[in-house]
């Protein structure tokens, strides 16, 4: 049995996800947090708070490496732990930091800060020769401007040091550059309390369609566990709608996508972790959007985990505890899984949903679970979940504001009206959420 210490969380899927696999195989963690109250505001609705599976909760500024790492160590004198990890995407160099100083398993540091820099993967993939958009860093207005013309408009605004789309845009011209520089000077501190770097990564728009790899990496080999198809709207910013696995490509452009993100992959140095690539088909072939050091989110994992058996939350667990984690795909009896998440289009707050078709409630009546009971009895659907009335919304920018998703599996991908991505499309679409401003 290990003991693991982990170093915050997301408070989404993966937060859930995680302490099950570490439960399962028998082990236990250690919860270290320079907030608890983030966790508790963010309390799952009729399940078991996944902190109370933790064998310690410990307060210390997790944004603070170098007084943080003589405090881990003294912890690890202390509790002995057998591994370090997390599933929030600011603390992975963190973690990778503690592990090495304390000499647990893990990636090396300095590949992990590397991945999680938009700007520093870009130009360690650029000197590997993997390849990409033309880009540009900038550090301020002025500078963006003048590389902005360099790589022509249409182009993509992002931060450097943000996650799930936050701030990401497409940008058509100059004043709409100004407008996303003064958006992102406003949020000067991320949600974690960490302050941002002021560069900004301008990329060429690559055009075509997204999907992402899905691998996992030990013993100097990446492991191709398969790729995900990506829906992607909400011009002009770019948010992720909804995801099937495995994608619907052709044998030679699913070959071409991983062989680009274990490229990737080997360029940044990444071993011991399990990896979430993002890529774009162009017509000159697959580019790198990005890459991520640790499971995917938006319960791809899940998706993965239905249709191939294979557990990459468990994953994660082994490689942080030095072991090989289990990878043999298993019958399943699902050939396909897709999820697709209803997003509000308007601030305000939520009232209740209607199905399209079957007359509207009364205002203000919760119809949560006679939606979701109704959605629940499809055939092949896996999994609804539907936020509650009196949720206070906002119009969908990035991959933070979803209302709630449906998951349900369907034939093999590319087999028309029935697989998963269709079914899931079909079944959303007469939902609709009641939003009433100013409330």
């Amino acid at each position: 049995m290990g003991h693991l210490l982990m170093v915050e969380s997301w408070v989404g899927a993966m937060s859930r996800l995680l302490p099950r696999a570490i439960a399962e195989a028998g082990h236990t963690f250690t919860f270290l947090t320079r907030d608890l109250h983030h966790y508790l505001r963010s309390a799952p609705e009729g399940v078991a708070h996944p902190l109370l599976g933790a064998r310690n909760l410990v307060t210390a500024d997790t944004n603070d490496l170098s007084a943080l790492l003589p405090q881990a160590e003294r912890l690890h004198g202390a509790l002995h732990f057998d591994g370090v990890l997390s599933s929030c995407d600011y603390y992975l160099p963190t973690v990778a930091a503690i592990a090495g100083h304390l000499g647990l398993p893990g990636p090396a540091p300095q590949a992990v800060a590397a991945a999680c820099r938009k700007d520093e993967t870009r130009r360690t993939l650029r000197a590997a020769g993997v390849p990409g958009p033309r880009f540009a860093v900038c550090d301020g207005f002025v500078a963006a401007a003048v590389a902005a013309r360099e790589i022509g408009y249409p182009l993509v605004f992002k931060p450097v040091d943000l996650c799930a789309g936050m701030f990401v845009r497409r940008i058509d011209d100059e004043r709409e550059l100004a407008a996303a520089h003064r958006a992102l000077d406003a949020f000067p501190v991320n949600a974690r309390g960490q302050q941002r770097s002021p560069a900004v990564l301008l990329e060429e728009l690559l055009e075509g369609p997204e999907v992402s790899v899905e691998t996992v990496s030990y013993g100097g080999r990446a492991h191709v566990i398969g790729v995900t198809d990506k829906s992607v709207g909400g011009a002009p910013g770019f948010i992720e709608t909804g995801h099937m696995f495995p994608a619907g490509l052709a044998a030679d452009e699913t070959e071409a996508a991983a062989r680009t993100a274990v490229d990737a992959l080997e360029a940044l140095g990444l071993d011991q972790v399990v990896a979430h690539t993002e890529i774009k088909l162009t017509a000159s072939g697959p580019r790198v959007v990005e890459v991520n050091p640790r499971p995917a989110g938006n319960r791809i994992t899940e998706l993965v985990r239905h249709v191939t058996g294979i557990d990459l939350a468990a994953a994660c667990v082994d490689l942080a505890l030095g072991r090989e984690p289990e990878l043999e795909p298993r019958e399943t009896g699902v050939p396909s899984a897709a999820i697709g998440f209803l997003l509000p289009a308007a601030d305000g707050v939520l009232t209740g949903y209607d199905l399209a078709g079957d007359g509207s409630h009364p205002e203000g009546e919760s119809e949560v679970p006679d939606v979701t009971a109704e959605l629940e009895k499809a055939p092949g659907v896996l999994e609804v979940r539907l936020a509650e009335p009196g949720t206070r919304v906002r119009a969908t920018v990035d991959n933070n504001g979803y209302l709630g998703h449906l998951m349900a599996s369907g034939a093999a991908p590319g087999s028309g009206p029935g697989d998963a991505r269709t079914r899931v499309a079909s079944l959303l679409a007469p939902v609709r959420p009641r939003v009433v401003a100013g409330r």
